[in-house]
């Protein structure tokens, strides 16, 4: 791993850039598991709302499936260099349960409403109780920029 030149962020730096991407970005890789079948990982559109993370995917498939009977989850941001991976619990919601707020931002950020398709979908909600970023051998660690869902430096406030 190439490393030269990288210089340690400090952990409210590191806070304030991961928020900043978790606004910033639509992709994430989602991780679920089924007791009896194993680990399950697909990319997903991503909602970042300052507290959760918000995603939606079909109602029959295997990561409802998974979240359902397990709703432990890791999600990861797709850069393997400059690293965000999340830890959480996730909710599913049914187009009727979701929050009208979190769905008409969701359909407003990525210019498709699940609720007026064809067929059904879920939409799962992942509040943090653990992020770690890193970018490079220099941050690996300390890399944890929360815990138990408390960020370890307080996140600057969105400018509206």
């Amino acid at each position: 791993m190439e490393t030269t030149g990288i210089v340690r962020r400090p952990t409210a730096e590191r806070v304030r850039d991961t928020t900043e991407r978790l606004a910033a970005e639509r992709d994430v890789w989602v991780s679920t598991a089924h007791p009896d079948h194993g680990p399950h990982q697909v990319p997903l559109w991503f909602l970042w709302d300052g507290r959760a993370v918000w995603l939606c995917t079909g109602a029959t498939s295997v990561t409802v499936r998974n979240v359902r009977a397990e709703p432990r989850v890791r999600l990861a941001l797709p850069d393997t260099f400059d690293v965000v991976l999340l830890q959480g619990e996730a909710e599913c919601f049914t187009e009727t349960e979701v929050p009208a707020p979190a769905a008409e931002a969701f359909a407003a950020e990525f210019g498709w409403d699940p609720r007026g398709e064809e067929g059904s979908f879920v939409y799962l909600r992942v509040v943090p109780r653990a992020v770690r970023a890193w970018r490079g051998e220099p941050e690996l660690r300390g890399r944890a920029v929360m815990r138990d869902g408390k960020w370890l430096e307080q996140p600057p406030v969105p400018r509206p």
